[in-house]
Order: structure tokens, then sequence, then C-alpha cells
């Protein structure tokens, strides 16, 4: 931080620049000339166009400001001079101003600077208090925000500073950025679920289902820029598109108008279904995807207009989304496997399932009798399966799709997060489902987080339903246990490659490796002397069959596909061309990406020590080596230093 005087003397500098360099500058504002003048005889307007000169930072003029009183007085709050130094520092900020808004802009920005050096300290604190085991966001920030709620500041203040963070030098502050994440990632969906009690709170009638699968797109996808706004941009060029097509076959169409009403007229309304087949699934190209139909993507809204595939159920949402915008109304089926929208061919709404034309958004926008619907699940089904459902309905079978895809997954990190916010979803739409309720409970209990909500989520289960009482017990009992066993959490364990023990390990913290056999880059986050896995899953991994079994280092490390392995030391050896391992977790453990190497964060540091040292040596004899084998006539193998050498299998 620069003292007073520096800063003084640094914007008297700037500012005699900014007045020609003919003159001298001072405190008091005087310019030295022959005429004697000085800079603060300038009227007002000249002197803010000075000072907003983008050379001069807000600590030149707060400087300034503070060099006399007419300098003073032409930096005021209200004035142009902090309204452009507000802006220049943060225009992300710009959207929540009205145009012509009157604002103090110096408060505004000593408070969003107060926000942002408030919201650094609490994240920085993050690391050495969660490192053993980062537990869910929502369950440290409540203490950690207190603070800043007291400031009285906006939300979007905190949202901006995460941004700026997030935003910054890709290569440093890792372990800043790993919390940031989180902890926007977490912001954002409270935001949204408070959008989504909103929406279910308004009457049906004024539920729509783009807003609704918007939302839930939001939630799954937090830290995407996606909003009702740009959707719904995009389904208007598709429209225009559309009404194009149309005018081409009748001129006349009534749909052609800016009027948004229902047509009554059949033969009209074949006429736009006609044109809205042709632009979406001939001109546009859009597609079941069948190839991989289990992909969440297939399910978020943004990601079905770019990429121009989705389920059932995400095609009848832009389908009927652009039907009702060109005065045709379809209704949402909730058929068994396969979600269909229905078209009535009376003139007034009628109860017989014969009476719809039933439209396979997958399908290409192919109309179905009731009867040929049943040969898509190759069953009969009742008339009940036929019937129109509510927006609301319909969003419980978008939230059910995912949390089943999220069970499918195999216990990777991306598909705990996807069950966890579609369960979320879910209970916020139905918030008494015993049975979400419970796998919520038992999903938290898995995972090892927020122990405190695992027993709400019991309570209110007990509550709606006393036969539970049985699997609450069980969890009640094990989730109190966990709760004391946190209370007196377990120092990190302290391994030093001099322990005589540790003498063969040879790789350490940071580096960049690559496995021989399968192949894939990964950097070391930790290590054991000897292979610490159970019997089952040495005699699954087949480690005897390695030249050393497990009697020899093994190591963790994080792989791009952003799983976490335990890979023996036999397979593993130095990287020729280390590259940056994007995995989730890699700003757990690391600070920075220095080319070659990892740092390890203070936390990792602790743990191990001896290890920055080490792989700092590694990376340069590694180097140095590699450097004088290119400079070899002839293609040559480059040779290790001896002591980074790693085994054959």
């Amino acid at each position: 931080m620069e003292c007073a005087c520096c800063m003084m003397s640094s914007s008297s500098g700037k500012m005699a620049a900014l007045c020609g360099g003919d003159g001298c500058w001072g405190f008091t504002g005087e310019i030295s000339d022959a005429q004697g003048k000085k800079l603060t005889d300038l009227p007002a307007e000249l002197l803010e166009f000075i000072l907003c000169s983008p050379v001069l930072s807000y600590l030149d003029i707060a400087s300034v400001s503070c060099s006399c009183k007419r300098l003073h007085d032409v930096c005021h709050g209200r004035g142009k001079v902090w309204e452009h130094q507000y802006k220049l520092r943060w225009p992300r900020l710009l959207k929540y101003y009205r145009q012509l808004e009157c604002c103090d802009w110096l408060k505004e920005f000593q408070t969003r600077q107060s926000v942002g050096l408030q919201i650094r300290k609490t994240i920085e604190s993050f690391s050495k208090r969660f490192f053993v085991e980062v537990p869910c966001v929502g369950q440290v920030l409540g203490d950690s925000f207190k603070e800043l709620e007291s400031l009285g500041a906006p939300e979007h203040f905190c949202e901006d500073e995460l941004i700026s963070i997030l935003n910054s030098d890709k290569r440093k502050s890792l372990t800043l950025k790993y919390y940031a994440k989180k902890i926007l990632y977490f912001l954002r969906q409270q935001n949204v679920l408070k959008s989504l009690k909103g929406f279910l709170g308004r009457s049906p009638d004024q539920h729509s289902p783009l807003e609704g699968a918007v939302l839930i797109d939001q939630y799954c996808n937090p830290l995407a820029e996606i909003s009702l706004e740009s959707i719904s941009t995009q389904l208007e060029e598709i429209t225009a598109k559309i009404k194009k097509t149309l005018q081409m076959r009748n001129p006349t169409h009534p749909s052609l108008r800016e009027a948004d009403e229902d047509l009554e007229d059949l033969v009209l309304q074949r006429q736009v279904v006609c044109a809205l087949n042709s632009v979406l699934y001939e001109q546009l190209q859009y597609k079941g995807n069948e190839s991989d139909y289990y992909n969440p993507l297939n399910s978020y809204l943004h990601q079905v207009l770019t990429r121009r595939t989705g389920i059932p159920i995400s095609l009848s949402v832009l389908y009927l989304t652009l039907a009702k915008k060109l005065g045709v109304k379809l209704e949402p089926v909730n058929f068994p496997n396969h979600f269909l929208l229905r078209w009535c061919q009376r003139s007034e709404r009628s109860s017989d399932i014969y009476d719809y034309v039933y439209i396979d958004a997958f399908g290409k926008g192919k109309q179905l009798t009731a009867k040929e619907c049943e040969y898509l699940i190759g069953h009969q089904v009742t008339s009940d399966y036929y019937s129109a459902v509510s927006t609301e309905e319909m969003l419980l079978r978008m939230v059910g799709n995912l949390l089943n895809i999220g069970k499918r997954g195999e216990g990777s990190e991306k598909s705990y997060q996807l069950l966890r916010d579609s369960l979320d979803l879910y209970l916020t739409i139905n918030p008494d489902n015993v049975q979400y309720l419970l796998l919520q409970a038992r999903l938290y209990f898995h995972l090892g987080i927020w122990p405190e909500k695992v027993l709400d989520i019991l309570q209110h289960i007990q509550a709606l339903d006393p036969s539970q009482h049985g699997a609450v017990g069980y969890l009640v009992q094990h989730t109190l246990e966990h709760i004391q066993h946190k209370s007196h959490p377990a120092e990190p364990e302290v391994k030093r490659r001099s322990d005589k023990e540790n003498r063969e390990v040879q790789y350490s913290t940071g580096l960049i490796m690559r496995h021989k056999r399968s192949g894939y880059n990964c950097v070391v986050y930790g290590w054991d002397a000897k292979c610490t896995m159970g019997l089952e899953w040495i005699t699954t991994m087949r480690v005897h069959q390695l030249p050393n079994g497990p009697n020899q280092p093994f190591y963790s490390v994080l792989v791009p596909d952003g799983t976490s392995r335990y890979a023996a030391q036999d397979n593993l050896e130095l990287h020729p061309s280390p590259l940056e391992i994007s995995h989730p977790e890699v700003g757990r453990y690391f600070s920075e990406f220095r080319d070659s190497h990892y740092t390890a964060n203070e936390q990792l540091q602790i743990c191990y020590p001896e290890d920055l040292a080490h792989t700092t040596r590694i990376r340069q004899e590694l180097y140095s080596t590699l450097s004088t084998s290119s400079e070899q006539e002839g293609p040559a193998e480059p040779q290790m230093h001896p002591a980074v050498k790693s085994q054959s299998c």
C-alpha cells in the first residue's frame, strides 16, 4: 500500500502531464507559468474532463480531492469524476443503474470496495478451515456473510466481486478461485430457488412452461449466463423464420400479424404446424438425441438451442412455445417413457382422447393417433395417460429425468452434483414427497455434508410419515455421531520425504505425470509410502501384477476427466511436456500453475512440507536435461536425471 505522500506525488505528476508538462503541479492546485495562472481557475466542466482521464486511478482522484477545496468540490460524490471511476472499475454493475439516475457514486464506490475486501477476506479463510473436508457451501456461508449483510450492500456487489476473482489471471490464485466458484454457485442457486418459488406461487394459468424450464436450466448451470430474455430472443428468431415460411404459403395468414391470439380455424392451425415442422426439423435440423439420450445437456434449454437436439420433453417445451406464439394451442401430455403434445381437432375442448392428434416433438413433429402412441412404448395404457398435465407436473417430469440421470452416474462428482441439484428442485416443487426427502437425507449423509440439514430433513419426514421411524432413527443416530466426530477434527497428517519410511517416494506434489498404461495426464496432490487400500481393491486392480506390487509408493492424482485416482509409482512417469490439468479440485490443493508444475497452496505444504523444494528441483533438472538433448544432432531420446527415472512395468 502506498503512503499518502507517495500517492499525492504520483497524482501530481500525472496531473502535470495532463496539463501539458510546461508547468509544475503543486498540492495547492497551482501551475507555474508566465501568467501565474492556477489550474483551479479553470471551469468546473473542464476540470471534470481532465480528472476523468483514463490515466488517473481512483487512488489518484482520492489524493487530488484532498489537495485543495476547489478540487475537493469538483470531485464530489454525485459528480462525473467518481461516476467515471465507478464505471471504469466495475463496468458489469452499470446495468443495475437507470440511465439518468442521480446517485452518490463515491458512496457506491466505497461500499463496493468494502464488499470486495470482505469477500476476499472470507474466502481466504476457507482453505484453512475446510482443507481436510470441504463442506456444502450453504453450511458455512451463514456466519461468514453476516458482516456483508451489515454493510447493507446489494447482493450483486457480492456476485460482481466473485466474478472478478474468477476472471483474474487464469494460472494464479487457484485456491481463491476454487472457493469463489463454490460460493457463486451457491448464491446463484439460492436466487433461482427464490424465483422458482415465486413462479410456483402464481396461479396455474400464469405458469409458462418455457419460464419454468429456464429456471431448471439456471439452477443446474448457475455459472452459465442463462436468462429467460436470451432464450426468448432465440425463439423469436425461430418464430420469424416460421412466419417467413408461412407467408410464402399463405400471405394473408392471421398469425403473420403481431397480435398473439389463438386461431379457431383448423385449416389455419394446420398451416402453422406444417410451417413449424418445416423450419424446426428441415431447415434448422433439430432432432431427438437417440445416440446420447441420457446426457443431461438434452434437458437444458440453452444447450438444446445450441446443439439443436434434446429429449421428448425439452423439445416439446420449444415446440409448444413456438406454436403458442403463432396462435396454435397445444397441451403437454405426460405419456409414459415418451413425453407428447396434444392438439384438439374440434372447435371446443373435448374429454375424448380420440378428438386429439398427438405430436411427437422428439420424432420431428410426427402426428399420431391415440392408438399409434402406444406403439412408441410397446404396450397399452389407460385413457388417463392421454390427459393434459399442468406446467408444474411438466416441470416435475423434467426434474425427474435429471434425477434419474444422476442416479445412473457412477459415483462421480458430476453425478452427485446433478443428483443434489435435481433433488433440490424436485422438493421445491413438491416439498412433502417422503421418498425424495429420504433420498436427499441419505445422499447428504453418504457425502458427509451438512449434517444439521440432514436432521432437519429427517424431522420433516417423521412428521409427514411416522411409519418411516426405522430408517429415520438409523440416520439420526449416525448423523449425531458424525456431528460429534466433526466437533473434534483430526489434525492433517504430515509426511516428510526425509523420513526413513518415505525414502522410496520419487515424485512430489505438484508434478505433472503421465500414466504409462492408461495414457492419461495427471497432477500429484498426495502420496503414501505404501498402498493403503484394502485387499479387495488391491485384488480388483491387480496390484500384485506390478513389479513392486503394493509395497511401493502410491500417489493420489487428479485427472482431466474429473476423477481422482490412486496410482502406483511403477505406472507413473514425468510428463515431458507438462500441461494444465483441468480438474475441478485443482484449486483445493494448488495456488498456481507455473508452466511446468503446480505450486502447492499453504495447506498442502503443511501436509507435505518438503515437497515444494523437491518439485522445483525435479522440474529444473528435467528441463535442463531435455534442453541439452534437443541440441544434439539427430533424434535422441530425452534422458532424465537418475533420481527421477521411473521403473517400467
